[in-house]
């Protein structure tokens, strides 16, 4: 099977993660959307003056719930838990439920945290919930609180009772931490749509995996293409090239398109 090729980053884009925190991959062993196998403890490093981190967690989490929901067989419709601490929600304010895919927006619980001490509480307390879909939390910054030990603590919960936990870091360096897999993201300019090139495009984003345990670091050019995590473009030539089999309106014989419409 081949894999789609990396989407080389601007230079420049993302700041350049530490050397000694990637460690030595398999070869040929890279990252794409639909893996059925994703690590249960990630780190997403992203601005707090975008919502990339936020966005990107979101794709990821519907990435692999949709990749174990073929896998099972059925549909899970778990709750999802989303912690933010005082720091975040000041940052980058509260999720938007409005704006959230539907699917996900029914079944989330949202805990605001005081301090960082207060949101790891919270995401340990999620991780040993087998009722949950998964966990999303952000913190804002490098609090003492999120060292090695705490980052471990949240690695050994989500592995041993099988809820995955994407942990967004905003305005943070990349530092020690156990997390299996690890990101630096930025927001990308969204291809124009296709009908209305004046219309808002899919989110997109710049991502760098810098580390991973089972994969090589990469760097990819990601869209959410209707609610699809996709390596951006890889589909656009398809879209383009398929015939479109869709009625616009009704064949109009004697009489005028507007008749139609309002007879």
């Amino acid at each position: 099977m081949s894999l789609m090729p990396s989407v080389p980053l601007p230079h420049g884009i993302l700041p350049r993660a530490l050397t000694r925190d990637v460690p030595c991959a398999l070869p040929d062993a890279r990252w794409r959307p639909g893996l059925a196998a994703q690590p249960f403890h990630s780190e997403i490093f992203a601005s707090a003056n975008e919502a990339s981190g936020a966005g990107l967690a979101l794709a990821f989490a519907r990435d692999a719930l949709t990749s174990c929901a073929e896998d099972r067989g059925d549909d899970d419709a778990r709750q999802i838990l989303w912690v933010q601490d005082r720091a975040a929600i000041r940052l980058g304010g509260r999720p938007c439920l409005a704006g959230l895919p539907q699917d996900l927006a029914h079944r989330l619980i949202h805990v605001a945290a005081l301090t960082p001490e207060d949101a790891l509480f919270a995401l340990e307390e999620g991780l040993k919930c087998r009722e949950l879909a998964c966990v999303i939390g952000e913190i804002a910054g490098n609090p003492k609180a999120l060292g090695f030990t705490a980052s471990r603590r949240l690695s050994l919960m989500a592995e041993r009772h099988g809820v995955r936990l994407w942990l967004v870091r905003l305005d943070a360096a990349p530092d020690l931490s156990s997390a299996r897999m690890r990101w630096q993201v930025a927001a990308a300019r969204s291809a124009p749509p296709r009908w209305n090139p004046a219309a808002p495009g899919t989110a997109t984003w710049y991502a760098e995996l810098f580390r991973a345990r089972t994969h090589q670091p990469g760097q990819w050019s990601l869209s959410d293409d209707a609610g699809t995590l996709r390596i951006a473009g890889e589909s656009d030539h398809d879209a383009a090239a398929a015939p479109d089999h869709v009625d616009l309106a009704r064949a109009t014989v004697g009489r005028s398109l507007a008749a139609h419409v309002l007879g």
